[in-house]
């Protein structure tokens, strides 16, 4: 396989802090030699476990890296066993666009695993994560909210797993993170995902959805900057305690979790973040926008549970995802 074009500006196997850049070369037409330069710290110090911390997987996406922002300008390494490899923005072009997916090739970094070397830009980066940086990992943070077009309740989530060893570490390490709601999820659609490239190697992952709208609150990011510590202190790397407070757990086990919207119009939430539902329950409407007087679509909960996502923007396209429910339980 062809070798991968990103280089790191700085040492990733040396102790002391160092800030620099994945350098990944990009001709086009306002630098002809130019490159993507993606900000990246590594903060190593002696042996030890190893977390790949990254947010803006998704560039409209904000806890993430506000919380590694904050732990990269903060750390010293005599504070860490072992490394830190921080990158507060992924999908980088992305991020600086304040968009789902890249403006320079419409990528969505978190359905473009294994990648590339030879591919697009969004392509290359996730082939470096996959060969080079993935493999150096022990557990890896991947920060997420819903961007512009869902809002969340604030929750840590670890997947269901075939490998049941991988899966409990993961569920340990979500219990760690210590969000005000913990989920264990089953994915609707994870060929291509970040998470399964973590998750398929053996490695421990913990990831988020923080809240939304497109931007962060004072809480959702006060959350992130807690459970990322928490999650160090649990692998040993940062000392210290872990800071522990009443979590409701979730799970989504099947699709009947979803709603997804089955034409265009008027979006009408009926149930708020976190209100219990049960089946049956109107959960939001959606009326024409073209016309009065004719009754909205009408969407119900599929099982009981919790709304734990909706909708965001005011309008709602086919296809587009509604609600979320979590189901409770221990």
């Amino acid at each position: 396989m062809k070798e991968n074009p990103i280089s790191p500006t700085i040492p990733l196997d040396q102790d002391g802090v160092h800030h620099g850049f994945l350098k990944l070369p990009y001709s086009r037409d306002d630098s002809a030699w130019g490159s993507v330069m993606i900000p990246l710290t590594v903060i190593r110090n002696g042996e030890g476990p190893t977390a790949l911390l990254t947010g803006a997987n998704h560039g409209d996406e904000y806890e993430g890296p506000i919380a590694l922002q904050e732990l990269a300008a903060n750390t010293k390494a005599e504070d860490v066993t072992g490394r830190l490899i921080i990158v507060p923005a992924f999908n980088y072009p992305a991020f600086r666009a304040g968009t789902r997916t890249s403006p320079i090739d419409r990528g969505n970094m978190n359905r473009s695993f294994p990648g590339r070397p030879d591919g697009t830009v969004t392509e290359k980066i996730a082939d470096y994560f996959q060969r080079t940086l993935l493999p150096l990992a022990d557990v890896a943070v991947d920060f997420h909210s819903g961007g512009k077009t869902l809002d969340f309740v604030p929750f840590a989530a670890a997947h269901i797993l075939d490998d049941k060893t991988t899966e409990e570490a993961c569920f340990s390490a979500m219990k760690a993170f210590n969000a005000p709601y913990s989920v264990q999820l089953l994915e609707i659609d994870s060929a291509g995902m970040y998470d399964t490239a973590v998750e398929e190697m053996g490695k421990v992952l913990v990831t988020t959805e923080l809240g939304g709208g497109g931007s962060s609150s004072a809480r959702s990011n006060a959350i992130a900057k807690k459970g990322l510590r928490n999650v160090l202190i649990h692998f040993g790397i940062l000392q210290g305690q872990k800071q522990i407070d009443p979590t409701v757990s979730l799970s989504m086990p099947d699709d009947d979790c979803f709603i997804f919207s089955q034409g265009a119009g008027l979006f009408e939430i009926m149930k708020d973040l976190g209100e219990p539902v049960a089946k049956g329950d109107l959960v939001a409407r959606v009326w024409p926008v073209d016309r009065t007087g004719e009754a909205p679509a009408e969407y119900r909960a599929g099982r009981d549970g919790l709304l734990i996502s909706r909708h965001f923007p005011g309008l709602i396209q086919a296809g587009d995802c509604a609600a979320v429910i979590g189901v409770t339980g221990d």
